[in-house]
């Protein structure tokens, strides 16, 4: 089974590249209270389909480049701005 993540679409200025914000909620083991965190992927997007705002899945694949090791699996929900 694949490592997926779910997340928004923050960049998409390059070509068939996008930047995803995957953020992610644990709970302080001393103060009990949850911390939001996030971490920046990026993802193959050969179609360039996704636009700024667009919540998709991303899926891992071989590596495409030094950082891109992640491709487009899915668009959950567009973006609202047209």
């Amino acid at each position: 089974m694949r490592q997926n993540f779910i997340g928004m679409v923050v960049g998409n200025a390059m070509q068939k590249t996008i930047k995803v914000k995957v953020t992610t909620q644990k709970i302080h083991p001393i103060v009990m209270k949850a911390i939001k965190t996030h971490k920046n992927y990026l993802a193959h997007d050969e179609k360039e389909l996704c636009k700024l705002g667009d919540v998709v899945r991303i899926e891992a694949c071989r590596p495409l480049s030094k950082r891109k090791h992640f491709s487009v699996a899915e668009v959950i929900q567009a973006s609202k701005s047209a």
